[in-house]
């Protein structure tokens, strides 16, 4: 037995997430960073395992999270370029080809292929002249492609989700909030239902010594309007089919069609319609666009109030998207802070704390031993000072406390004052780790903002 999952159900579960990660009152998404110690000797960055091994060690590593800020679907980025061929948009797609069927240029404008460009022998013409403008109808350039205007990236948009991979795509509810989403919603709304985007010359034929006449029908050839299209003769056979995209004439409401070759003298020529969404091209871009991943977008800067690391060492190698990590154990109390530490800390002699350097191994020499990496040490108390830390499957994850002796790989030594149980930790081991990526290491420092997108794929 074979079976699939299909688009609109990877669309229905991921417009779920979205909905979720885009209301706080019903869960929280943040990204976190964390493993400042090293991969191992040449710095191999691992590809991490679906285990609950790898999680845990992720969440034990983990350093701090920032709530994700923004969130949005996403497609492979591709852009337009000239002398690239494109292929037309098909509904037999089962992914994007290598030779995409939509572009952006550098208007940050989103097009559609509607139909390719081929020359009159049937060779494919590469494409030489940039779609422009923002008409929701379907227009040809002097290059003989024919294309479609979807969609605009706002700058908001752009900072937040435009990478070197993806860009953004979403639907415009009755409701638009700026004029990117009303110019969007127009295209929205300009869509033709079952319209036929394009014909697919299956079967040449041959002994065609005169133009052929195209004939589509469809829904039992009353219910779908007229529509027109063109054969091409070279050699005697039909080398392509041009569908009047650009005028009235390419037909809409179709649900089914069939496009039947006739007369020229020859014989054996077949071609299948291609149509495009129940609700037409452009009525809600994801469609077309097989849009089936999520961009979750945070930017940390420079420390956050201290609940960040930065400075000489201080680096990270994993990142994570986590829901609803907590502030305790016992309640359950979920997260709500924009930003949080999640490192272990205890209190100890502020000259030994001031001697440590990130990523150093710090020991208690006791029978186990306690054995810990240092990330930094901060609030000098009293009673010394507040050093975090965090323990792997490689240190063991025995507890350190009060009245050890700590020593550092350099053999100076202080004594712990105080081991807490703070909310850091129960950050640290809680929520739903949902994604992990290995980082080669990524320097911090005081003055840095990065720009942090996750991207989840069905």
């Amino acid at each position: 037995m074979t079976a699939i999952i299909t688009d609109p159900f990877k669309k229905q579960f991921m417009q779920k997430i979205f909905d979720e990660a885009s209301d706080v009152s019903i869960a929280r998404y943040y990204i976190g960073i964390g493993k400042n110690d090293e991969w191992n000797s040449t710095e191999t960055v691992p590809t991490p395992t679906d285990t609950p091994k790898t999680i845990r060690e992720a969440q034990n590593a983990l350093q701090s999270v920032k709530a994700v800020g923004s969130t949005s679907f996403v497609i492979p980025r591709h852009n337009w370029s000239s002398g690239d061929e494109y292929s037309g948009y098909d509904d037999e797609y089962t992914t994007i080809p290598s030779n995409t069927y939509y572009v952006l240029t550098e208007d940050n404008h989103v097009y559609i292929c509607l139909q390719q460009s081929k020359s009159g022998t049937g060779a494919i013409n590469k494409s030489t002249v940039k779609p422009t403008g923002t008409s929701p109808k379907p227009f040809k350039t002097s290059d003989g492609y024919t294309w479609r205007f979807l969609y605009a990236i706002s700058g908001s948009d752009t900072a937040s989700f435009l990478s070197a991979n993806f860009i953004p795509v979403k639907f415009v509810d009755s409701a638009p909030s700026d004029a990117f989403e009303i110019q969007q919603k127009a295209a929205q709304d300009s869509a033709d239902a079952g319209r036929i985007a394009n014909i697919v010359v299956e079967n040449q034929g041959s002994g065609y010594t005169g133009t052929p006449t195209v004939t589509i029908t469809g829904n039992s050839g009353a219910l779908g309007d007229s529509a027109q299209a063109t054969a091409v003769i070279s050699s005697e056979k039909v080398v392509k089919i041009d569908m009047l995209n650009e005028s009235a004439g390419s037909g809409n409401n179709f649900v089914n069609a069939t496009v039947t070759i006739s007369g020229g003298g020859g014989s054996g020529a077949t071609a299948r319609a291609v149509i495009g969404p129940p609700n037409g091209i452009g009525a809600d871009p994801r469609d077309e666009l097989k849009a089936t991943s999520l961009m979750f977008n945070s930017k940390p800067a420079g420390t956050e109030n201290g609940d960040f690391l930065t400075g000489t060492n201080q680096d990270y190698r994993q990142v994570m998207l986590i829901r609803n990590p907590r502030t305790d154990s016992v309640n359950g109390n979920k997260l709500i802070a924009n930003t949080a530490k999640a490192l272990k800390y205890l209190i100890a002699d502020s000259a030994f704390a001031s001697q440590l350097q990130a990523d150093e191994l710090i020991t208690n020499g006791e029978t186990p031993p306690a054995n810990a990496y240092f990330n930094e040490f901060a609030n000098h108390t009293t009673a010394g000072a507040k050093i975090y830390y965090h323990q792997t499957d490689s240190t063991g994850y025995t507890p350190f406390q009060v009245g050890n002796t700590l020593t550092d790989e350099g053999s100076q030594t202080g004594t712990v004052a105080v081991v807490a149980d703070s909310n850091e930790l129960y950050i640290n081991t809680s929520g739903e780790v949902l994604y992990i990526e290995n980082r080669a290491p990524v320097i911090r420092t005081i003055s840095q903002t990065e720009d942090i997108k996750v991207v989840v794929t069905l």
